[in-house]
């Protein structure tokens, strides 16, 4: 049963990477998937993490980051493209969710500057923080990861907090906030940079990782959290946050 049910979320994913310019809506979906719309919002969100409109739009910017680093066409010709009909929304959510505006994106082809580990405004010193730590294991041995807390299963976004480790191994994450954080971890094989452009599938160059939610409370002093990395997977929702250049830096933690 649990089967049929992906394949059928399955199918949701594949066409919205096929129908990326058209407005697709709940119920179109429901009907792909042979499910009442209700019952399919709530499987979809099982299975994926995201709301299917949430994964819908974070197709579409995956689709934006692939045209905009890969073709000339303008910003304007690529948000109708992945279905937005006002480029200046497109612009928005583009630059919310990878961290670049479209065009400072095409210059640095997927280069982001520098994510500051504290929030802002910074935290209050005086009030209490927490630790969370652990270990991420990965099948890309001696490459370096990415982690990072994250308001929700999807890498996209400033993260609270967050980490680069040489290689798999121990982690920490001091002074994070209250609150109910997920845990992400990314890892990307040698030479496969570009493996975060292109539609999730058995590609074994872009290894991600999730935890949570990881509930911060009053009076918590250390949180524990363990992950193991897998090869990204169709259902997987895309990685929009550009992080290249945080992979790349020499002040490695581990």
């Amino acid at each position: 049963m649990e089967n049929a049910i992906e394949q059928a979320v399955l199918r949701v994913v594949k066409s919205m990477h096929e129908n990326l310019g058209e407005q697709l809506t709940i119920n179109d979906m429901a009907r792909t998937a042979m499910f009442s719309k209700f019952h399919f919002s709530r499987v979809f969100q099982r299975v994926t993490g995201l709301s299917p409109g949430r994964f819908l739009s974070a197709v579409r910017l995956q689709e934006a980051k692939r045209l905009l680093t890969t073709t000339s066409l303008t910003v304007t010709d690529i948000s109708h493209t992945v279905g937005y009909s006002s480029v200046g929304t497109f612009s928005s959510r583009f630059t919310a969710s990878v961290g670049l505006s479209p065009t400072k994106y095409r210059q640095l082809k997927s280069i982001t500057p520098h994510i500051s580990t504290e929030t802002e405004p910074a935290p209050e010193r005086d009030r209490p923080m927490t630790t969370i730590r652990g270990d991420i294991s990965s099948p890309l041995k001696d490459q370096p990861i990415f982690a990072g807390l994250f308001p929700d299963r999807i890498l996209e976004g400033r993260p609270i907090r967050y980490t680069i480790l040489r290689r798999p191994g121990p982690f920490v994450l001091e002074d994070v906030p209250q609150g109910e954080w997920h845990l992400m971890a990314q890892s990307v094989a040698p030479g496969r940079e570009d493996a975060v452009l292109h539609p999730a599938g058995s590609d074994e160059g872009l290894c991600i990782g999730r935890h949570g939610p990881i509930s911060v409370r009053p009076g918590t002093d250390t949180k524990l959290a363990h992950l193991q990395l897998r090869p990204m997977r169709p259902l997987d929702p895309p990685v929009l946050l550009a992080l290249r250049d945080l992979l790349d830096v020499p002040q490695l933690t581990h």
